[in-house]
This record gives structure tokens, sequence and C-alpha cells, in this order.
């Protein structure tokens, strides 16, 4: 089960520390007084351009191959690879990473197909999802001129989390998720003592703002926590051929 991290009893600390600090004022305080000089943050470099990965990052997809994925089944994944790209293979299964992680914040730009045909409307057009620790799913949708669900639209949390923006790009046009992850904590008897939360960014638009999580995403019903560690970052197979590539993750 999750722990609370060691960062959060220190900030906790802290908070307390400044509470305390405002309710009995110092007359012998200086300006070094309220100077905080360890822990110095951890050097990190950033990439070249904006949504390159960063010197501490895994790079879980780098345009070359699927080494860092398998299929939900534990068999290689058959998603094919060309031009820097990884496509949904429909029939194929969804495929997730080898690792699991904790908290994070991801990086994924993906891409509807160009061509939509007349029939493809709501969630039947670019559909596939980004699946947090194998639980949550960020849904991946082709909303340009689309409509469908409010809480299943791109960057939704499916069935859940209404985004608060609709920042679709044209069909065939490459998108991007930041997505910034806190995982849920539980206690020794499995109840959740803190739900998961996620903030998402779409094409640089804020479009969830750390917002609390239900519970594992469910296409019926209503979701239930039950505790674990940690999961992997699952890629789904919605039957529709959306493109992924330049995919990083930093654990935090």
């Amino acid at each position: 089960m999750t722990r609370i991290h060691k960062p959060a009893l220190i900030i906790a600390a802290l908070t307390l520390g400044v509470g305390a600090a405002f309710a009995q004022p110092n007359p012998k305080a200086t300006p070094e007084s309220s100077e905080v000089w360890e822990p110095q943050p951890k050097i990190v470099t950033p990439g070249d351009k904006p949504n390159d990965a960063p010197s501490d990052a895994l790079v879980l997809f780098d345009g070359k191959n699927l080494d860092n994925w398998v299929s939900i089944d534990g068999g290689a994944a058959k998603w094919p690879v060309k031009d820097g790209a990884f496509t949904v293979l429909p029939g194929g299964k969804d495929i997730k990473t080898k690792k699991e992680f904790g908290d994070f914040q991801l990086h994924v730009e993906w891409h509807s197909p160009a061509e939509v045909k007349p029939e493809q409307t709501s969630q039947g057009r670019g559909n596939s999802g980004i699946f947090l620790q194998e639980r949550y799913e960020v849904q991946v949708l082709d909303n340009y001129n689309n409509k469908t669900y409010a809480n299943g639209q791109a960057s939704a949390i499916y069935k859940q989390h209404i985004p608060m923006a609709n920042a679709c790009k044209k069909p065939g046009e490459w998108q991007y998720y930041d997505i910034y992850f806190t995982a849920p904590r539980f206690d020794k008897d499995g109840r959740v003592l803190l739900p998961a939360y996620v903030t998402v960014v779409h094409n640089g638009v804020l479009s969830l703002n750390h917002v609390a999580i239900w519970g594992p995403t469910e296409y019926i019903g209503w979701p239930v926590y039950k505790p674990y560690e940690t999961g992997s970052i699952r890629l789904q197979d919605h039957g529709n051929p959306v493109a992924y590539r330049n995919i990083w993750i930093r654990e935090l």
C-alpha cells in the first residue's frame, strides 16, 4: 500500500512551524530566521524544446521500439512502429509499461486518424485512453467538432471529471497531454487516507486542476477503491488507429 511520503511529513511540520511563528511573534527574529536551506532541490536539466524529456525522465517511447511495453496478456506489444510513432492495432489488445509507478509527471503525444467517416461520431471517433496505474482513464478522443457526453470527452477522467475546456486540434494533428498524478494513500487496513489526484494539461490548456479521483474507471456503475502499491501506464485499444509518440515520465 502507498504510504505517506517523507516530503509530505516535512511539509506538514513546516506548515505547523509557520503557523506557530505567526501565532507567537518573535521580536528577535531576523530575515535569516525564516530561511530554509535544506534540502536543496535536485538539479534537473530541461529538454531543448518544451516537450522534450528532461534529464531525470524515463523515456517510455523514443520513436524506435516498444521495448518498455508489453501486451496486457503478458506477450510482446504488437502495435506497429513507423516514422517515430506507434499506432493502436485494432484487435491487438491494450499495452502497458513493464515498469510500475507511484506519483509521476507524464507526457504523451497522440493524434486521431486524419480521415473521418460520416458514421464516426461521439465515442466512435479516434477513441483510445491512457490508464494511470492501469486504473484511472484519461480519455483520448477526437472531439474536434464532435460532441459527446461531457465526462467522456478528450482529457476527461472517464465518466468522472469533465474537462474545463475542449482544446482538441483537427483530426490527424499531433496533440499532447501533460499529466501530473498523485497516487492514493491507504492505511494498514486498506482504507483510503487520501484519494488519487490528477492535473491534466491538454495542448497547453489546463483541462483538469488537481481533481480528486473517485476510484478506478468503470464503464458501468460507480468506482470503488481497493488498496494497492503501484501500477503501470496502460494504453487502450478501442478499435481506432490512434497514434502515439514522445512518451516520457518523471517519478515524483
